[in-house]
């Protein structure tokens, strides 16, 4: 879990870099952001698959105690399993949160290629 949150940590910092409207530039952003666009999605299924397993195994612990000592809620053993399990939630988040970020910023920076291109077509056809 920690590689991931390093790596995710990692991604979020060049998700918050501006990009110019060069064209190269955006051509490799672009490029960049499909690798971590693939990357986020991979991981995304990992932290979820690590999420998965520690909720169900607090809520086995959990059902234990409650049995042992006395009654507690079907609300009240989310909330107390959602709380053990909250580093793993907020990884699932985080990396929902970035995936969903490389597919908006590639649609944004395909906008941005698309103006400069009719830019260039338009001082081509009037310069």
């Amino acid at each position: 879990m920690e590689n991931l949150l390093k790596e995710s940590n990692d991604i979020q910092s060049y998700l918050e870099i501006e990009c110019s409207e060069n064209p190269a530039e955006v051509v490799e952003r672009i490029h960049t952001l499909s690798v971590y666009m693939a990357r986020s999605g991979n991981m995304l299924a990992e932290a979820k698959r690590i999420y998965r397993r520690k909720v169900s195994s607090e809520i086995a612990n959990t059902i234990i105690n409650i049995a042992k000592e006395q009654y507690l809620s079907a609300t009240a053993q989310n909330a107390l399993v959602s709380s053990i399990a909250e580093d793993e939630a907020f990884l699932v988040d985080k990396l929902e949160r970035i995936h969903r970020s490389c597919v908006h910023q590639i649609d944004a920076l395909r906008s941005i290629l698309s103006y400069e291109k009719e830019n260039l077509r338009m001082t081509n056809n009037y310069g």
